[in-house]
């Protein structure tokens, strides 16, 4: 419907299309609304579909900005951008990277869990592919309707694991959306080349099953061979219609997650948000940290309180910086504690998964602690008895950061490391505020969801939120820029140190270990470069490219949310 017509360097002059006035009013990539000029309403047809004036990209960001400000609900903001996104594109990414504080928030965490319950009740029209188990037979001819098209990146989920909410089914679709736009934000990924996809395999949520307006399948989950069957047939059917995408899976379950990535991770260029952009910034959180205290990895013991998928991948992660800081991994292990719903994981437990088993403490480790059931040993046992300097939290387990333990931990250490990552809000392991007082200010401290600023004793402490938008939408753009073949375990360690950089706890300039959120598009910019780099030292990168020639690859990948002529 579309050509987009470029210069000589490359940069999009113009779009060139044969669509109706009707049809391009329709297609939310080149409606312009009231923006279109006098030449191109005259050219394209559009008189009388438009209101006389002519207006600015600017004058409709303003507006767009009134009409999101009447909305009071966190819910209905997201209704209304969604809907500002599905009319048009260029305006909705514009005011998003004016107001990236005040949107991310909305789109993505902590109000997307919102959207995600509320999705078939709300579901307005359809966005992205849905892939049934049921219509498996279907899948080739489907992907095969967009590999003319051509996409560079692909966010999949099959909604098992949804944030900190669980299996919500097909409303996983708008965590792929979410996921998408912010991308697009943060980075300037090509919206017209993403797509997101949802692979309906039924669910386990009862409510959902017993809901006459649920959307997906109405039946239990399939599971076993069965599954994995589904997901090799997807896998393959990528690879065919898009051989150079980056395939993002999103909320895939505790038993799927680490299986899948590890069984593609090599065959293609593909990454899990869920158990390596949480890594890697925790990563660069002790990174800061370390480097901020002017301690040393062996000065600091870690304890990952929620040992699921996603807990066992950030230690993963931070496992790895302390080997990268010269450190052998049996000296780094020992320092690395993990605690799950029976406490403690000790190697003589029974069923104890293959991604806990590295961490696994050994039973004669812990004959001189003090604990009250060896068989169940609780997080503030362990911060106690192990001396915890690090403490983490992936569990959705509300409020699981006692006071005993934060004080436990000032004891331990002058500048205690608490993250408390588990999203929405709700589901926080502590408050920033309760932290902060808890240890006379001196905690270091990073959250899963946006929190206000603390005030304590005449300081305003900004709370940094460990927040993935910092890392993988330039995690993306670098390996999309150089056509990587996969995402390797140093480009990812590129990605942790490049955003530790940006530390303003690491330089001394003010206490968030992280930068504002509206830094993410600088960060993700320098994350790219990084990991682009990288990805051609390795050998990677299908693009050989000197370190001048990967920042221009770089901003050449880059969209940028203005309007451009519109041609016949």
């Amino acid at each position: 419907m579309f050509t987009k017509v470029t210069d000589d360097s490359g940069q999009l002059t113009a779009i060139r299309t044969s669509a109706t006035a009707r049809q391009i009013l329709d297609n939310p990539l080149l409606n312009k609304g009231t923006a279109f000029t006098a030449e191109e309403r005259e050219a394209l047809g559009l008189h009388g579909y438009l209101p006389q004036e002519v207006e600015t990209m600017q004058s409709q960001v303003r507006r767009v900005y009134r009409q999101f400000k009447e909305k009071t609900d966190p819910i209905d903001q997201n209704i209304f951008l969604y809907g500002l996104h599905d009319f048009n594109t260029t305006l909705f990414y514009r005011f998003c990277a004016e107001h990236v504080d005040e949107v991310l928030p909305i789109v993505y965490t902590p109000t997307v869990g919102d959207a995600v319950e509320k999705y078939s009740t709300e579901f307005r029209r359809p966005s992205g592919v849905y892939l049934s188990y049921e219509h498996r037979d279907r899948m080739d001819d489907i992907l095969g309707r967009y590999s003319d098209k051509g996409k560079d990146l692909i966010i999949v989920t099959d909604g098992e694991a949804v944030l900190g909410i669980g299996d919500w089914g097909i409303g996983g679709m708008d965590i792929s959306i979410g996921k998408l736009m912010v991308y697009i934000i943060c980075a300037g990924i090509d919206p017209a080349r993403v797509l997101p996809i949802q692979l309906d395999v039924g669910t386990n949520n009862q409510q959902l099953l017993d809901d006459p307006m649920y959307l997906g399948a109405p039946h239990k989950r399939i599971s076993g061979e069965d599954y994995d069957a589904f997901i090799d047939q997807f896998v393959t059917s990528v690879e065919k219609h898009f051989p150079n995408v980056y395939l993002h899976w999103e909320d895939f379950g505790r038993d799927h997650a680490r299986s899948i990535l590890e069984r593609y991770r090599e065959q293609l260029c593909t990454f899990n948000d869920d158990m390596q952009s949480t890594g890697i910034v925790a990563t660069a959180n002790v990174i800061s940290t370390v480097e901020a205290t002017k301690t040393q990895y062996a000065d600091h013991r870690v304890v990952m309180f929620g040992a699921g998928t996603a807990g066992c991948g950030i230690m993963d992660q931070i496992l790895d910086a302390f080997v990268d800081s010269g450190m052998s991994r049996e000296d780094a292990l020992s320092r690395f504690y993990i605690i799950d719903r029976y406490g403690l994981v000790v190697d003589d437990m029974d069923g104890i998964p293959d991604f806990q088993q590295p961490y696994a403490r050994k039973r004669s480790e812990l004959a001189q602690w003090d604990v009250s059931d060896p068989s169940n040993i609780s997080l503030e046992e362990v911060v106690a008895n192990a001396k915890a300097t690090i403490l983490i939290g992936c569990s959705t387990v509300r409020g699981a950061f006692t006071r005993k333990v934060i004080e436990t931990m000032a004891k331990n250490t002058e500048y205690p490391a608490i993250m408390p990552l588990s999203n929405p809000t709700s589901l926080s392991e502590a408050e920033p505020k309760d932290i902060i007082a808890l240890t006379e200010g001196k905690a270091i401290i990073a959250a899963g969801s946006p929190f206000a600023p603390v005030s304590y004793r005449g300081h305003t402490y900004e709370i940094s939120q460990g927040n993935n938008a910092f890392i993988f939408p330039g995690l993306g753009l670098g390996a999309i820029s150089v056509k990587a073949k996969r995402v390797s375990d140093g480009m990812i360690r590129a990605a942790s140190k490049t955003l530790s950089s940006f530390s303003p706890l690491r330089k001394g300039t003010g206490n968030p270990v992280l930068p504002p959120i509206h830094n993410a598009n600088q960060v993700s910019e320098q994350v790219a470069i990084a990991v682009a780099r990288q990805a051609i030292a390795e050998g990677l990168s299908a693009i050989n490219a000197t370190d001048d020639q990967v920042e221009q690859l770089v901003a050449a990948n880059r969209w940028l949310p203005n309007y451009v002529p519109l041609t016949r």
